[in-house]
Formats: C-alpha cells, sequence, structure tokens
C-alpha cells in the first residue's frame, strides 16, 4: 500500500469527495469552493465558487449538482454558475446547518444536519432528510447531534450512517418509499479514540471511516469487527471515497481549520490517495431531480 499526497490543495475543511467522470471532485466546506481534480497529478481542472457553509453535495443525472448549503438544498449549474433552491429545512439556528449527504439509487439525496455548541440537555435540532425526485422534502430522522458518511452497504443493502457528537454509526432498513425502519447500533468507536467522520463501502460490504480525531482510517466488516486501521500523514481526515480506472485507489480529505478542529502540519487540509489497498468500490449512483 502506498500513501501520496495528491497535488498541492490545501482546504480549510475538506469534504466530500465523489468520483465523477474520471475525475476526483471534492468541497472546502467552510469557504464554499467546489473542486475537481486530474487523480493522477491533483491539478485543479474546474473550480466553483458557493455560499459558504457547505455541507455536501452529489451529481444530478444532467450534469448539474445537488448542493446542501446552510439550511437549504440547492442545484447548481456548472457551466453558468446558476444556483437554484430546491429544499429548506424547517427549523433554523445559528449553530445549526446541513452537513454530509449522498445520492440514492433511487435518484434521491438524503442530507443530514449538524448542530454543535449546544448546552449539554439540548437535543439536537434537525435530523436527516430525504429529497425525493419531485423535489419533496422528507424528515427520516431526529436527534442525531452531527450526522456524516450516509450510505448504503452494496452487500446486504442497508442504510448507515454515523453521529460523530456520540461516536456511533447506525444502520436501518430504508423501505421502497425512503423510509427508515429497524435501527441498529452498528458500532462505536470508542475503542479506536475519534468520532467516526465520513464514510463509503468497498465492494465486501466494507465500512470504511475517516477517524477524525485520531489520524486515521477504519474498515469494519459486516458484522462491525474492525479489520484494518491505516495511520495516515496528517491530523484530521474527513470523508473518503473510492476511484481510479478500476475503483482501486482510496482518496481522503482533510482538515486545516473547520472552526472547531484545526492543525498546522505540511498536510493538514490535502487530499491523499492511497493505492494498493487490495478493496475496490462503487461508483455513487446519480441524482435525477427534475431541474
Amino acid at each position: 500500500m502506498e500513501i501520496k499526497r495528491l497535488g498541492d490543495l490545501k482546504t480549510a475543511l475538506g469534504e466530500c469527495p465523489v468520483w465523477y467522470q474520471q475525475q476526483l471532485w471534492l468541497m472546502d466546506c467552510r469557504k464554499g469552493l467546489i473542486y475537481a481534480l486530474n487523480p493522477d497529478t491533483g491539478s485543479i481542472t474546474a473550480q466553483r465558487e458557493v455560499p459558504p457553509p457547505t455541507g455536501s453535495f452529489a451529481f444530478n443525472d444532467d450534469g448539474c449538482i445537488v448542493l446542501a448549503l446552510k439550511e437549504e438544498i440547492a442545484a447548481l449549474n456548472l457551466s453558468n454558475g446558476h444556483l437554484r433552491t430546491l429544499a429548506r429545512l424547517e427549523v433554523s439556528h445559528p449553530h445549526l446547518r446541513l452537513n454530509d449527504g449522498t445520492s440514492l439509487a433511487d435518484g434521491s439525496f438524503v442530507v443530514g444536519t449538524m448542530h454543535v455548541f449546544r448546552e449539554p440537555d439540548e437535543l439536537p435540532l434537525g435530523g436527516l432528510y430525504r429529497l425525493d425526485t419531485n423535489l419533496e422534502l422528507h424528515k427520516l430522522e431526529e436527534g442525531l447531534g452531527i450526522t456524516n458518511g450516509p450510505a448504503v452497504n452494496p452487500v446486504n443493502g442497508r442504510f448507515y450512517v454515523a453521529d460523530s457528537a456520540i461516536r456511533s454509526i447506525f444502520s436501518y432498513v430504508m423501505t421502497a418509499n425512503g423510509t427508515l425502519t429497524d435501527k441498529q447500533i452498528f458500532v462505536r468507536t470508542d475503542a479506536v479514540d475519534s468520532a467516526p467522520d465520513g464514510c463509503c463501502f468497498d465492494t465486501e460490504g466494507g465500512l470504511w471511516t475517516a477517524l477524525v480525531r485520531a489520524g486515521a482510517l477504519a474498515r469494519y466488516d459486516l458484522h462491525g469487527h474492525l479489520t484494518h486501521k491505516i495511520d495516515l500523514p496528517l491530523i484530521h481526515p474527513s470523508a473518503l471515497c473510492f476511484g481510479g480506472p478500476d475503483m482501486a485507489d482510496l482518496f481522503v480529505t482533510s482538515i486545516s481549520d473547520s472552526g472547531r478542529l484545526s492543525a498546522s502540519g505540511p498536510l493538514d487540509g490535502a487530499v491523499l490517495k492511497l493505492t494498493g489497498l487490495g478493496f475496490r468500490g462503487t461508483a455513487r449512483p446519480l441524482c435525477r431531480m427534475p431541474l
């Protein structure tokens, strides 16, 4: 296995790497910047600016981007930069914003919130939401402090989501109409001394997550057993995705200054590329919104 820096990009809050049309896309959530990188050289091939803070994004089937902003989901036309609101949260708060999200096979977009700086007995606002292909927003779950890593396991078909605030990853059955049932605790990450952040799956059903406070990645098998822990040459990895010609490379984003976490090492905020892992992933499905 080899770990190397991809290009010279340094992000404040690197997040949401997405493999799309043979390029690596990602965002700097604190700066409101979306980048496309050449996966071999790391050179920036495209860049767009949107209102910060951003949370996550997914590609639509027409090449536009479905984008989570602070309290709304929007559509971004990459060709002209036009931004159109698709849906808004039912609540607003200075310390609440949309965070990690993903596209699903039915063409919908699922995204969760983070509500930070709460009092000890204050319940988190927001939750987990699904924007369907009719542009209707449905609340799927509540009580999540910092939502991260929503993804569907390609082997068992269950839907997984992390609450970084309580160092836990949960799994659910997602019904045909997009609701969640059969909530189970998949894993608690106290044993690796970190909250889980972004997540992705390999083709064997292994869940990979960025250990944002441990400078490492972890892989858990279908039963929640830790099979791999990979130390990284940076402090705060944030998210990850498989990509490359054979979907066998793993790309990792990181943090230099999120507003809550900071680090000043030479690779903090960089994008890493891991090769030779022996695992493969699958590309994310496309949203199918009528944009």
